[in-house]
């Protein structure tokens, strides 16, 4: 969904986050993670470089604050795909930051049914059978915490959920607080 948002609004730019786990089938260091080892983890942990982390499926994933809040400084809008853990600890931080409350917008996408996810998990062929189960044990887990976001997408094409996602979008930059006053004569 990041790609096609990202294809549709060239002007908007996608948040790089941090991982442990090793690079997949394409993937670019700078382009879709930054891939750091533990010890630079954890040393990024100690000098508060970090928004949130968490660690999912035993590798551990992180933004860096600066890949937020600068480009948010910047003016640019900014997309990030991140897991529940991830948005409910931005959600909580920024209770405290008015900067960071004013620009935030959560979408929670999720596919009709376990059996379709199931499917998409099985048809990307990079997870073994456990790995597959163990994602859709956790998958259950975040679709029951939906509801602490601000939008629902049930996926049904790309194209339908590209189009959902765009509404959300445009709605959202003319919300009062993300406008300037209006002239008045």
């Amino acid at each position: 969904m990041c790609h096609q948002v990202l294809a549709a609004r060239p002007s908007m730019s996608r948040v790089i986050t941090c991982t442990t786990r090793a690079p997949r089938g394409g993937e670019k260091e700078g382009v879709d993670y930054y891939f750091l080892t533990d010890a630079q983890f954890e040393e990024r942990i100690k000098s508060g470089q970090f928004l949130e982390h968490a660690t999912v499926y035993g590798k551990r994933y992180e933004t860096l604050t600066n890949e937020i809040v600068g480009k948010l400084r910047k003016g640019a809008d900014v997309i990030l795909s991140m897991d529940v853990q991830g948005v409910e600890t931005i959600q909580a931080k920024a209770r405290e930051d008015m900067e960071l409350q004013r620009a935030l917008v959560t979408v929670f996408l999720t596919p009709p049914s376990m059996s379709i996810l199931e499917q998409r998990l099985r048809k990307r062929g990079v997870d073994s059978p456990e790995v597959v189960a163990q994602r859709l044990a956790e998958a259950r887990k975040e679709i029951a915490r939906w509801a602490t976001f601000d939008y629902l997408i049930i996926s049904t094409t790309v194209a339908e959920d590209l189009r959902r996602m765009q509404a959300i979008i445009e709605a959202e930059k003319m919300r009062a607080v993300r406008v300037p006053p209006p002239l008045s004569e």
